[in-house]
């Protein structure tokens, strides 16, 4: 009996070795072995961090050798420069542009909001002297619904608008509505242009705006000849 021989067996072919990843640079991939090349990584890694430990640090700005230094500008007009502020801002270590900047929002925000509240406190000051005028709180408020009424049938608007803001300005109307016809003034006139120049005068900003102590006076005493005392 003849033996049959046992069918070969392939040997096992060796295994491929693994493609090289997209993002592994060429020059770092091991294509024998199919693996990252990690001592020319470290090594390249190495040269790199030593490279960007040798550069210079980026200039970064400083303040100026003493507090004079500073240029500050206030175009807007409402303060100057303090020497005494940049002394303080130079020991705190500001730059040029960081104590610009704090000027520049003292400008922006806390100038107006002092604005608003010396406006307030003056504002409560004229209010008082027409109180105690009048005889206090009660005989003010009747008074005031009694000026407002007459004014608004007798004066126009922007007239009426700049007495009103202030103590001066509401005794005129008072004073007004209380009198007689206007009377004729220094120089014949009959009152009626010259009532119209103290309306203009009253709406002059020197009025209004900066309390322009001469003015207002002649402004008060042309209110008295034309409407009386």
């Amino acid at each position: 009996m003849t033996e049959t021989a046992a069918p070969s067996v392939p040997a096992a072919e060796a295994p491929s070795a693994a493609a090289r990843p997209p993002h592994v640079p060429e020059k770092f991939w091991d294509a024998r072995a199919g693996a990252v090349r990690l001592e020319a990584l470290l090594k390249s890694y190495l040269e790199l961090e030593k490279r960007l430990g040798a550069a210079p640090p980026a200039a970064r700005p400083a303040p100026p050798e003493t507090a004079e230094g500073y240029c500050i500008a206030c175009d807007h007009g409402l303060f100057a420069p303090d020497p005494e502020i940049n002394a303080r801002l130079h020991a705190a270590g500001f730059t040029p542009d960081q104590a610009q900047l704090l000027y520049d929002l003292a400008a922006e925000r806390l100038v107006p909001l002092l604005g608003e509240m010396a406006a307030e406190f003056q504002a409560e000051r004229e209010l008082d002297r027409l109180v105690a005028r009048f005889g206090g709180p009660e005989g003010w408020a009747a008074v005031s619904q009694q000026i407002l009424a007459w004014a608004g049938r007798n004066l126009p608007a922007p007239v009426v608008a700049a007495l009103a803001g202030t103590a001066d300005g509401v005794l005129a109307l008072h004073r007004m509505m209380t009198g007689a016809e206007p009377a004729a003034l220094p120089g014949g006139g009959t009152g009626a242009g010259d009532a119209a120049d103290l309306h203009r005068m009253v709406g002059d900003p020197r009025y209004w705006r900066d309390r322009d102590p001469g003015f207002i006076a002649q402004v008060t005493e042309g209110f008295r000849r034309a409407y009386g005392s």
